[in-house]
Parts: structure tokens; C-alpha cells; sequence
């Protein structure tokens, strides 16, 4: 009875005493784990519900020693001295936190961090915070063989080394091969190194082993770094590499690698030799079983080819593992122009003759032939043909023979045409009639063609001048003349084929006309005839401004602004008829034309008299007045 009454007590006790605890007890909560980077700032937070009369701060490294680094009590909040933690931590606290800054975080400050409170009537509470510290490490570095590995090896061979250092926590390398990672296997080897530095840092290297093949020669290879950051993974990949593979040649190829396109002669040619394998075997080049002179990679240069540079060139090599001899070839043509060549060689030919000329050059390919003749196309065939040659034909006709397909092959050569014949007037007719004034000079100009040269005489009267211009197939012969009267000039060109003439006829105007008279005082004719000339302007003159008043006056008259009387002497007869006619009679004893010639002569006769008879002007249409 007793034992169950006790069995329903202690369960309910413990349920107070739970309750009591809950109320009176003090709990801690912090992070499980804080990470940061070398060299920046770490916050570590500490989170309670009762605030202790005592607070501490420890830290523990690795090696599992306790050491207290802070202290907070109710009326002070230090440091602790003398710790590697002195002078760089701080902390700020509330009613239900205190928050530890751990400044300028060292590798060494990697640890567990505790916050632990103290009181008198709580007891002791304590929570804990892992500090985790991270260092980059450096970029890799790579270092490659220099001399080929052979396909032919059985073990994988040491082609690269990696290395990273000062990293931390440890770094971790992975080698690629064109973008693909490699993993152990048969042929693929990987030897990592981790060195533990004293400053707690990590160097890490790794040495890749590789059994290669021929493909391995056009692989790029590198290897990635990978390493932890605060919450997160970063990589660094190493400057790209391929690796000397050597393998066995198997096949020669030749080549003209320049010029590019067709070779002519005078060019530089280079014929390029090489192997499939590698290294490069040892090659030699023949032409026509000779051998030529190239380097050491294969390169044959040809300076100024011509011709005989033509044919086929061989390159070849001895495999020394295989034994046997591997050979490649090409062929070169170099192409050429000839001098041209012309038929017939004679330059000399007859005026009127029909002449024909070939031109022709030998070369490997086709050409095109053009005549040219003072600058301007002739002919585009290989024949010239002028038919009834004259002495215009004569002179240079070059013909150029060009390869289309090469235009920088290119000859010509001349063919100087020369036309032998009597002399030949240039424009016979010209010029042939002149007229000019006595006293005057005039030049006159005779132009011959002919071969041999002809020459020029002239037969004229008079005083002359005479100058002569000699052509490359022409002469041109030139006399100056005064004139003073009517006269028959000639010029006569004259070779030992013939002659040939031409004739001027000039003839003399005098100064004066032979219906001038000259004057009483002796004025020269040449003075008489401007006189004259001027006496008559200015009587045409008076007879304009005569008309010009006789129509003011008719004017003025039909507009009842004038009154015609009687003149100084009138002799009227008054005839039957209307009222309104009108009878004028005009009386002169000479003609107007006789007066007018007599003002032009100079003569002037006091007595002329002239006689107006008219009717008195009454009412009439018209009144006539004369002067």
C-alpha cells in the first residue's frame, strides 16, 4: 500500500521539479560553425535566455589546450592580456546576446570557439562555435617535358608537373585533356604531393604519367585547382600545354609553297619537304637525280628559276626503325617568253608597195600579239599587212607579244617602216592664190615628202628671206616676200627618184581705189579716202535729222499748232480744181544727186538757186516746206 502511494508521488515531483528547473535554468545557442577568409573579420554570436552574473570566452585549437580569451562580469568587460587575441577581438552584448568580433582572422585563430556563463544559482551553461579559416592558394604552375615522348613506350611516361602553393585547407588537383578529366587507369598515372608548409599553409603537386599516342601531338592539356571558400567550392585552371609526341614517319609530303599560282622565269621559288612524323627524319631533295641544297626543315629555295629549274623534285627519307626508304615528289614548270622575231628583217620598201611582216615568240603558253604605230593599235594578229604603202605609212611599228595568263611576261621590238620615192607635195592646193596690199610681206611655206630626202629650190623675183626645216621623213622649206606687185612664185622638190612642184600666185592690192581725187594741198590718198569717207557719214546723218524734223512739223501741223504763209517768193497759179488741193512745185537748177556729189568733190557753186512754187496753204491736208 505504501509502495504505491510512493510510486504515484516521485512522478509527479519530477514533473514540478522539471517545471521549476525550466523557469530557474540557463540555456545557450550559438552556430555550429563560422567560415571566413584569411585576413578579414570573423562574428561569433552567443544567444541566452537568463543573463549570468559571469561570462567567459575560450578558445580551442586543435591540439585541445583551453584558453580564455575574454571576460565579462558585472562591473567590468576585458580582454584577456597577453593572448594572441588581445588586441584584436571586441564584444558588444544585450539582455539575451553577446557577439565576439575577431578582427584581421589569422590561420591560427582556426579553432572552437566557447561561450560559457556562469551563475551563482544557474550553474554553469556553455555553447560552441568551430571558426573555420580559408586561404586561396596560389595560381598553378605547370612544367611540361621538353623532349618527345615515343608512342612506341609500353609504361606511362612523366609528360607534365602541376604544382599550387599556400593554399588551405588542403587544394585539390584534377588533370584535362581536351576538356575532358583524366582518371587512373592502364595508361593514365597521377602522383600527388601534399607539402604542409610552416605556415600551416598547403602546397600541393601532382605529376601526370601518360602512356601517349600519335593523336596526343594535337591534344591541349591543363590542370584545374579546386578549393574551399567560405560556403563555396572555386577553381583556377592552368595555362593551357601540348606535349612533344614522337612517332614514326610514314608519308612524304612536297609541296610549292611559293609563289603562289604559275612560275616564270626570274622568280623565287620555295618547295617546302616534310614527313608525317615526328621529330622531323633527315630529308634530302633531287632534281633530275641530282640532289639540291635545302635546311634542316625541309625548305628548298630556288633564286632567279628559269627553264631548266623545270621537272620533278624528290624528297626523301629512311625510316632507321623500319628500315625502309619514304619518298614524296612534285613537279615544277617554269614558264617562258622568247624574243620575238620578225619576217622579213628588210625595213626598206618602194612607195606604193604592198608589205607584209610577220612577228611571232616561242613560249610554254599561249600568247597574244598586238602592232602598235605611234602610240595607237594597228593590227591584233601576228601579220601586219599594208597594202600601196604611202609616205604617210613610214615610220616605227612595235610589236608586243604578251602571255594573258602571266602578264608580267611581256617582249617587243620595233620595225622602223622606210618608204623610198620621188618627192610628194603636202597639200598642194593650199595657199595657192593669195591676195595682199602692195608693201606688204608674205611667207610662203612648201612641205616634200620623199626618200631620200628631197631638196627644196624656189623661183621667185623680189626680195625674200628664206628658212628651212628638215624632218625625219619630210622638208619643210619657207621664203619670205615683200610684195609690190603682182607675181608668180615656185618651189621645186627634187631627189634622185623624181620631182614634184607647187606654185603661188599673189596678187597685189594698191592702197587707194581709182575713183579717189586727192586734194588741192597735196594730201597723201591713203588721208583723202578717210575725208571722204567721213564727209559722207555726216551727210547721212544731216538727211536722218531732216526726216525726223519734217515729221515734227507734220505733226505739230496736224495738231493745229502750226500756220503755213507765204514764202519770200511765190509764184502762184491758181487752176481749177477742188478747194482742197494742194499743187507744190519744186524748182532747182540742179539735182539733188548732182549737189550731193558736189559736197563729196568739194565743189560748191554760189549762184544754184532754188525755186518754190506753191499754193497758199489754206485748210489743206498737207504743206510741204523745202529749204
Amino acid at each position: 500500500m505504501a509502495l504505491g502511494r510512493t510510486a504515484l508521488i516521485l512522478p509527479g515531483l519530477y514533473f514540478i521539479l522539471s517545471a521549476c528547473c525550466w523557469q530557474a535554468c540557463a540555456k545557450v545557442e550559438m552556430e555550429r560553425q563560422v567560415e571566413v577568409s584569411i585576413g578579414e573579420t570573423a562574428t561569433i554570436s552567443c544567444f541566452f535566455n537568463i543573463l549570468p552574473a559571469v561570462m567567459e570566452w575560450f578558445m580551442t585549437r586543435k591540439a585541445g589546450h583551453r584558453e580564455r580569451i575574454y571576460l565579462i562580469e558585472s562591473h567590468r568587460s576585458v580582454a584577456e592580456l597577453d593572448t594572441d587575441f588581445t588586441d584584436r577581438i571586441s564584444v558588444r552584448h544585450t539582455n539575451r546576446s553577446v557577439i565576439l568580433t575577431i578582427n584581421n582572422v589569422k590561420l591560427t585563430d582556426e579553432g572552437e570557439f566557447i561561450c560559457q556563463l556562469n551563475g551563482t544559482s544557474t550553474g554553469i551553461e556553455e555553447g560552441k562555435t568551430q571558426l573555420k579559416v580559408f586561404v586561396p592558394p596560389e595560381f598553378p604552375i605547370t612544367e611540361t617535358i621538353t623532349v618527345g615522348v615515343h608512342v612506341n613506350q609500353q609504361k606511362p611516361s612523366k609528360i607534365a608537373t602541376c604544382e599550387t602553393r599556400n593554399g588551405y585547407p588542403e587544394p585539390n588537383i584534377t588533370w584535362y585533356r581536351n576538356n575532358t578529366p583524366l582518371r587512373r587507369s592502364d595508361q593514365i598515372m597521377i602522383v600527388p604531393l601534399v607539402i604542409l608548409e610552416s605556415s600551416g599553409l598547403y602546397t600541393v603537386q601532382s605529376e601526370l604519367h601518360l602512356r601517349v599516342a600519335k593523336e596526343d601531338k594535337d591534344a591541349t592539356f591543363y590542370c584545374e585547382v579546386s578549393f574551399f571558400v567560405p560556403k563555396a567550392t572555386k577553381m583556377i585552371e592552368s595555362k593551357p600545354f601540348s606535349i612533344p609526341v614522337s612517332y614514326p614517319t610514314t608519308k612524304i609530303e612536297v609541296w610549292k609553297e611559293y609563289p603562289e599560282g604559275l612560275v616564270k622565269e626570274g622568280d623565287t621559288v620555295k618547295i617546302r619537304c616534310r614527313g608525317d612524323g615526328q621529330p622531323q627524319p633527315i630529308l634530302t631533295i633531287t632534281h633530275m637525280d641530282e640532289e639540291v641544297r635545302s635546311d634542316e626543315m625541309g625548305l628548298l629555295v630556288l633564286e632567279n628559276v628559269n627553264r631548266t629549274n623545270s621537272g620533278i623534285y624528290v624528297c626523301r627519307s629512311l625510316d632507321w626503325e623500319a628500315g625502309e626508304e619514304i619518298e614524296g615528289n612534285t613537279s615544277l614548270e617554269v614558264h617562258y617568253l622568247n624574243s620575238t622575231v620578225l619576217d622579213p628583217t628588210d625595213h626598206e620598201f618602194i612607195l606604193g608597195q604592198d608589205v607584209e611582216i610577220f612577228c611571232s615568240a616561242s613560249s610554254s603558253l599561249e600568247t597574244t600579239i598586238k602592232w602598235c604605230k605611234d602610240g595607237k593599235n594597228v593590227s591584233n594578229e601576228n601579220r601586219l599587212y599594208l597594202a600601196d604603202i604611202t609616205y604617210d605609212m613610214a615610220g616605227e611599228y612595235i610589236c608586243e607579244v604578251t602571255v594573258p595568263l602571266l602578264p608580267e611576261l611581256q617582249t617587243s621590238t620595233s620595225f622602223p617602216l622606210i618608204i623610198y620615192g620621188p618627192p610628194q607635195m603636202i597639200d598642194p592646193d593650199a595657199d595657192a592664190v593669195l591676195e595682199t596690199k602692195v608693201g606688204t610681206s608674205v611667207n610662203l611655206t612648201c612641205e616634200a615628202q620623199g626618200m631620200p630626202l628631197p631638196t627644196i629650190t624656189w623661183s621667185v623675183t623680189g626680195t625674200r628671206t628664206r628658212y628651212e626645216v628638215v624632218d625625219e621623213n619630210l622638208v619643210r622649206s619657207s621664203v619670205n616676200i615683200r610684195v609690190t606687185s603682182d607675181l608668180t612664185a615656185s618651189c621645186n622638190a627634187t631627189n634622185d627618184r623624181g620631182v614634184d612642184a607647187k606654185s603661188f600666185s599673189i596678187k597685189a592690192t594698191p592702197l587707194i581705189s581709182t575713183s579717189a581725187v586727192p586734194s588741192s594741198n597735196g594730201t597723201s590718198a591713203k588721208k583723202v579716202q578717210k575725208e571722204n569717207g567721213v564727209i559722207i557719214a555726216v551727210i547721212i546723218i544731216c538727211i536722218l535729222l531732216l526726216a525726223i524734223l519734217g515729221s515734227v512739223l507734220y505733226f505739230l501741223y496736224k495738231k493745229g499748232k502750226l500756220a503755213c504763209g507765204r514764202s519770200a517768193k511765190k509764184d502762184i497759179t491758181k487752176e481749177k480744181g477742188h478747194k482742197d488741193d494742194i499743187v507744190t512745185e519744186m524748182k532747182t537748177d540742179k539735182t539733188e544727186e548732182t549737189v550731193l556729189l558736189q559736197g563729196v568733190n568739194g565743189d560748191k557753186q554760189p549762184n544754184d538757186k532754188v525755186t518754190i512754187e506753191s499754193t497758199t496753204c489754206h485748210n489743206s491736208r498737207l504743206c510741204l516746206i523745202a529749204m
